[in-house]
């Protein structure tokens, strides 16, 4: 059953792009062809505002979880910004190790899909130009030594959020049992709280950033590129978990792209 599935797998792999490169992946899109998330979020709420208050009340709901030493270390562990990050926290909840030798077609997705995640924040950002919290409180992080670095950087939306809970909408969508998508969504969620305990977003940060995670996932999930290596990547997992029904699988290609993926 296991060459079967190999062969499957490698048929597929044969007339799609392989997307991904040693380092940084293939974004799906440039900057110019993504929507202007300024016109897509709400204006952060004002300083000493109304709804202020609310980002206020989570400030130190964050200063309050630094005293449980767990949740705190785990706040430090997700201020690293990367791919290792996504692999180390949500690969034991995925219910694969991800490697680029054992699971080359996850590995590659994963690649493109946070190499694509920068460009949708990053002019919200410097247009919105949001004090951090930590600026505006002139205090200390759990993160002393990147204050300086993000000190006059926007706050608003928060990138680290995108980032991180477009990874977690990826692999819940190779890993599509209830249970996987519960823990990683949960895990994804809890990437944007962390950054409200470090001191380095304001809540309504956290939440403008898994809204403009989930557009561009949205975005991503209908680009033909990424449709081929969906398919190969749920192939991937089911053959390498021992879960893939080779009796139902439809890998029907018409143009160089798969159909019937689910």
């Amino acid at each position: 059953m296991r060459m079967v599935a190999a062969t499957l797998m490698f048929c597929c792999a044969a007339t799609v792009f392989a997307a991904g490169d040693e380092v940084n992946g293939h974004a799906y899109f440039t900057k110019a062809e993504l929507p202007d998330m300024t016109k897509i979020l709400p204006p952060f709420p004002a300083f000493e505002s109304a709804r202020f208050v609310a980002d206020q009340s989570q400030h130190l709901w964050g200063k309050l979880m630094r005293q449980d030493e767990a949740r705190a270390a785990q706040a430090q562990r997700d201020a690293v910004y990367s791919m290792q990050t996504v692999i180390d926290e949500m690969g034991p909840l995925f219910g694969l190790e991800i490697t680029k030798e054992g699971t080359p077609e996850i590995y590659s997705i994963l690649q493109d899909v946070c190499a694509s995640c920068d460009s949708i924040y990053h002019d919200a950002k410097a247009t919105f130009n949001r004090q951090r919290p930590y600026a505006y409180y002139n205090e200390g992080t759990l993160i002393p030594e990147k204050e300086e670095k993000h000190r006059y950087e926007g706050s608003y939306p928060s990138g680290h959020t995108v980032f991180f809970w477009t990874s977690a909408l990826l692999l819940s969508d190779i890993n599509q049992s209830n249970e996987a998508m519960e823990k990683l969504l949960a895990r994804g969620y809890e990437f944007g709280q962390s950054r409200v305990i470090a001191g380095y977003h304001w809540q309504s940060d956290v939440d403008a950033g898994r809204m403009a995670g989930s557009v561009l996932y949205q975005l991503i999930r209908n680009h033909e590129r990424f449709i081929g290596q969906l398919a190969r990547a749920r192939a991937e997992f089911k053959e390498k978990t021992g879960t893939l029904d080779v009796a139902s699988m439809t890998c029907v290609f018409i143009s160089g792209s798969p159909q019937n993926i689910g």
